[in-house]
């Protein structure tokens, strides 16, 4: 396969903004890992004007994508988790051609998974993961039981995800099998919701005040980004300038009901602030100090 495609990825390698090119081939045991191409090639550009560009190809009766993506869309990527698919191509793909050792240098700064990007990381599973927890709940109330169950378990997969990044591991799309060796309470949680043959409303009565407890003790691992970041200046945020931020624009879909749990749990404060408006206040946050 290498050979045949070839001629394609040596013309990309010619590109001096070309910093490395993956292969990655279709197996019988896992054919969605290429999404039923026979294999992907997956250059890494520094070049950001174009961020994501993909090309098929067809030969001997197979076929092969190209992906084109640049330096900065592929960390976005994987700060985020918005491409997963993309994520476990670098991740198990063989390198073909690597520029000054980036992609080596890359699946190092995974491995290592820096504190920064852990934390960030950390963050935005914890947002998403209090959103899921909250719509779960609520739709579990009106008795939406089979809505409430796709929440919950979206829910715990976040918490997963959130488990395998505090003990330094980028998470998979294999979640659940990391999880499983790390941290085997939240793999029975799981477990017990998707195969126990209790009655639905029974399970998830029993995962919320699980899931709950557990939401809790993760409350300040997970909020450490978005209070480290409100720290940073002694007066009041608006929500606007919360979701202007640089740093904090990824939170922008989950950060409400974020900043509502943090109140709740004490670590963030409502600060009123006087408008034209009689008794009208706008309403601003402010970490604890």
């Amino acid at each position: 396969m290498e050979d045949i495609l070839r001629p394609l990825y040596q013309e990309r390698a010619s590109h001096k903004d070309t910093l490395g090119i993956l292969l990655i081939e279709k197996v019988v045991t896992n054919p969605k890992l290429t999404e039923d191409f026979d294999a992907i090639l997956f250059v890494i550009t520094e070049n950001d004007d174009q961020k994501w560009t993909v090309k098929h190809y067809a030969f001997e009766n197979q076929k092969a994508a190209l992906h084109i993506v640049s330096k900065q869309q592929l960390k976005d990527w994987f700060t985020y988790g918005s491409n997963r698919k993309a994520i476990e191509w670098v991740i198990r793909g063989k390198s073909i051609f690597d520029r000054n050792e980036f992609i080596e240098n890359f699946k190092e700064d995974l491995r290592q998974f820096p504190d920064e990007d852990r934390k960030k990381k950390m963050g935005l599973e914890f947002a998403k993961l209090i959103k899921r927890q909250e719509e779960g709940k609520s739709l579990f109330q009106a008795s939406q039981y089979l809505d409430s169950f796709n929440h919950i378990v979206h829910a715990l997969h976040h918490l997963a995800r959130l488990a395998v990044i505090e003990k330094g591991f980028y998470p998979e799309i294999t979640v659940w099998d990391q999880v499983k060796k790390m941290e085997p309470e939240f793999y029975k949680l799981y477990t017990e919701l998707v195969d126990s043959k209790e009655p639905l409303e029974k399970r998830l009565e029993l995962m919320l005040i699980a899931s709950e407890f557990s939401l809790s003790a993760k409350t300040k691992l997970g909020s450490r980004h978005l209070l480290e970041v409100m720290a940073e200046k002694d007066t009041p945020w608006t929500y606007s300038e919360l979701t202007n931020h640089n740093e904090l624009k990824e939170y922008e879909v989950d950060l409400v009901v974020l900043l509502e749990h943090l109140i709740k749990k004490e670590l963030l404060l409502v600060v009123e602030q006087e408008t034209k408006g009689k008794a009208i206040y706008h309403r601003t946050y402010q970490s604890k100090k």
